[in-house]
Formats: structure tokens, C-alpha cells, sequence
């Protein structure tokens, strides 16, 4: 049988189905929600988008004009006339083309325009882009990263992204540290898999910010290998190559049935960190810098004292979380620290003090240390971090209003202004008082 007949009956066993790997509008929408504010009309590159279902979503919800890559024609044929059907292929009055200016990520308060987008699809190897640097808001690959790896994806990539760009990924994982040897045998034949936090890791080593991930529902699964085996069931296996492909098929379906508990697919949403700022955990020798930041920044003594009585606390002081944004001088430029917390007596992380030296405010120092701190925060298998800080300020790493999660703090303070950031949706959320460390004296 040729390598021809193999090709041509995986495409046609695949052909018509809604989708070409596990996910969900839902699973869309919830990255598109992480990427954060979007400028008003996003440009969205959809890298192995086959039929195009999350590209006609961002389309049509985000306002975003799309262009879809995938080296399958048929796929993207069926693309374009679904596109064509809902309005969305840049022929109806109102709606966008794609652009390929690699202009710069224009804010727009963070609303995101909802309707009025286009998808404009394209043949090309997600390997070998034909686009100039800089050319989109976001770069997304739901299901498809696996063609050049998360490793070369991550390198390849960041590229393309305009300042403030971000990059939105699905990718299979481990879901334990221990897979038994059927799932371990497939996968490590197949493509190598690590957990969520593996994948974390080599993309901040990659210099990149962690915004958000997520284990993706089972429903996931079904949507993809529901269709997928009523489609291998009716099959012709006399066509050269399909008996293969449908074997494929149910092999995998079967071992995802048997072995589901060993590995999952996860969303990563990524930005590119700051290169304007080298961030790093605070080294040994450095009280003196770090106090003297902390000092500047508050005009006072209180919080450059509150981080040495942090120090001394055993009980509070987490190894590795005080972190620094160093200045191109080599000089401490902002400071952030994490800290032991509880809720109702469970260990919570918390944020605070962050400082940043007058001469180096409003230049992206705070945001840069800020996003360090979580990202390491999220590496040592922290799960939820709190916050007491400005409103307007703290939402934009993620940190939404701990009241929605039950958490209340033991002293008055405004709703808005105490926040929380899940860092592992896996994990369950303590809910109940908020204890500070005894040097916050509250």
C-alpha cells in the first residue's frame, strides 16, 4: 500500500467532521477570555485550523479578522464556504479582511467589538509561515500544535506576534505523574507528551508569560471521537488504505475509553515577556536593594519592614517567590513578593508588597516583576493567589473578585479591591476567611 493510499484515507476518513481534535466552543470562548483585552477588530491567525470551527468563532464573536492556515484543501475549501454562508468572508458590507500590515495592538479600553469579522483562508505550512513579523494580535492552534512540536512552536512563533500579542495553544498532557504503561507505550510512539506544568515551564524558559491554563472537560473528547467513530463504523475498508486508518481510529478511541485518567488535552495562553526588563528571584545579599525599592516606592518604612518581618517568618516566607525587574544599570528597579496565606485553613498564596522605584514607574517594571512572580508562583505548584490592591490594576494579570469564589478577608475592605487569581483550575478552591501572616497585623 503507498504512502498515498495511507494519506488520502485519513483525510476522507476525517473529511465533514465538525471537528479534527478535542474541544469545544465553550473551550474557545474560555481561551479567547484569558487572552485578555483585544484590540477593537483583533487579527487571528488560525494555524491548522481544518474546517475552521474556532476561526469562524473568533470571527464572528470576537470581531476578529482571521486568517486560517491549514495544508489540507478540502478543509479549508469547506471553510470558505462556511464563511461565506454566515457573512464572513469579507463580502458583506460592514465586515473586515485580513491584514498583514504588522502594525503595532491598538487598546481599546477592553471591550472586545462583537460581529464584523472575516476569515480569509490560506494554504501554507505552519512550519515555513509566509508572514512578516509582527503581523497578529493573536496566534492560535487549538489541536495542532503537535505538527511541529510545543518546543519549535514556541520558538518559531513568537514572531509573528504584535507587541502585546499573545499566543493561545491546546496541546495533549499527562494528567498524572504516573501513567500506566498502555498510555505511556502509545504516547511515547506516538508523540511525547509532559504535564501541564512540564509545558508551563518550557514556555516561560522560552520568555514567555504564563496568562492562564486549563485541563480540558472530557466533553472535549466526545466531541472529536464521537463523530470521529460513527464516521470509522460506516466506513468502506475495502478502499486502499481505509482499513488502516479506521484501525488508527479505534485504537486511539479505545485507549482513550481504557486510559483517559492518564493524560488530557490543557489550553495555555502565553504572552511574551517585557525584554525591556530581566526579572528574577531576589538573590542572596540583596535585603538592603529590595528595602531600599520598597522604601522609595511608599515614601515610608512600613512595607520595606513588612517584607523583612515576612523574611524572618518561617511559617509566611515561601523560597523563590521574592522576585526583582533588574535596571539596565544591574540596580533593583521593582520588587514583588509572594507569601504563605490561608482560607478557612487551607494554604493560599498571597501578593504583596509590590514596588516599584520611582524612576522606573509607568515603564512596564511593575507588570514585568508582577508576571514573574506569578509564573514561578505557578511552577511550584501553587494553586490560587490573593491580593489586596488597586481594582483597575490587579485585573489585568487575571485576578478577579475573591468574594465570587467565597473568600472574604477578616477586616473591612472594599469588594472590589480584594482579589483573587486561580492559578490551577484542577485543584479545588478553599472558600472561607482569608488569613493574613501575623506581620501584616490584620
Amino acid at each position: 500500500m503507498s504512502d498515498n493510499a495511507s494519506h488520502d484515507s485519513f483525510f476522507a476518513l476525517h473529511h465533514g467532521l465538525p471537528r479534527q481534535g478535542p474541544g469545544s466552543d465553550t473551550t474557545t470562548r474560555r481561551l479567547l477570555s484569558l487572552a485578555g483585552p483585544l484590540p477593537a477588530r483583533p487579527r487571528v491567525l488560525d494555524l491548522g485550523c481544518g474546517p475552521g470551527r474556532s476561526a469562524l468563532l473568533l470571527a464572528a464573536e470576537a470581531g476578529a479578522e482571521v486568517t486560517a492556515v491549514d495544508t489540507h484543501e478540502p478543509f479549508l475549501a469547506e471553510l470558505r464556504e462556511s464563511a461565506a454562508a454566515r457573512g464572513l468572508d469579507g463580502s458583506t458590507p460592514g465586515s473586515g479582511s485580513a491584514r498583514e500590515d504588522g502594525g503595532s495592538v491598538h487598546e481599546n479600553g477592553g471591550s472586545v467589538r462583537e460581529g464584523g469579522g472575516s476569515v480569509r483562508a490560506l494554504r501554507a505550512d505552519m512550519g515555513a509561515l509566509p508572514f512578516p513579523d509582527g503581523s497578529f494580535d493573536l496566534v492560535w492552534a487549538e489541536s495542532s500544535v503537535f505538527v511541529l512540536g510545543f518546543d519549535r512552536a514556541l520558538a518559531e512563533w513568537r514572531r509573528l506576534l504584535a507587541p502585546g500579542g499573545t499566543l493561545v495553544l491546546t496541546e495533549c498532557v499527562w494528567t498524572t505523574g504516573e501513567p500506566g504503561p498502555a498510555a505511556r507505550a502509545f504516547w511515547e510512539e506516538h508523540y511525547p507528551l509532559r504535564t501541564v506544568t512540564g509545558n508551563a515551564a518550557a514556555a516561560v524558559a522560552a520568555g514567555y508569560h504564563v496568562l492562564g491554563t486549563f485541563l480540558q472537560p472530557e466533553g472535549d473528547w466526545d466531541e472529536y471521537y464521537g463523530p470521529l467513530a460513527a464516521r470509522a463504523e460506516a466506513a468502506d475498508t475495502g478502499v486502499p488504505g481505509m482499513a488502516e486508518a479506521v484501525a488508527g481510529a479505534r485504537a486511539e478511541i479505545a485507549l482513550r475509553r481504557a486510559h483517559g485518567s492518564d493524560y488530557g488535552y490543557a489550553g495555555f495562553v502565553l504572552r511574551p515577556a517585557d525584554p525591556r526588563w530581566r526579572t528574577r528571584p531576589e538573590a542572596p545579599g540583596e535585603e538592603a536593594e529590595v528595602r531600599r525599592v520598597e522604601r522609595a516606592a511608599f515614601g515610608s518604612e512600613a512595607e520595606a519592614d513588612l517584607v523583612d518581618a515576612l523574611r524572618a517568618d518561617p511559617d509566611a516566607w515561601l523560597p523563590g517567590l521574592s522576585y526583582v525587574a533588574e535596571a539596565a544599570d544591574g540596580t533593583v528597579a521593582a520588587h514583588a513578593l509572594i507569601t504563605r496565606c490561608r482560607v478557612d485553613g487551607a494554604p493560599a498564596a498571597a501578593l504583596a508588597p509590590v514596588a516599584v522605584a520611582p524612576e522606573h514607574q509607568r515603564t512596564g517594571a511593575g507588570q514585568a516583576v508582577v508576571r514573574a512572580v506569578l509564573d514561578a508562583a505557578r511552577l511550584r505548584g501553587e494553586t490560587l493567589v490573593l491580593v489586596l490592591g488597586h481594582p483597575e490594576y490587579y485585573p489585568r494579570f487575571g485576578f478577579e473578585r475573591a468574594s465570587a469564589y467565597g473568600i472574604r478577608p477578616g477586616f473591612e475592605v472594599p469588594d472590589e479591591a480584594m482579589r483573587a487569581l486561580v492559578l490551577d483550575d484542577s485543584a479545588p478552591v478553599p472558600a472561607g476567611a482569608l488569613a493574613y501572616p501575623a506581620a501584616f497585623g490584620v
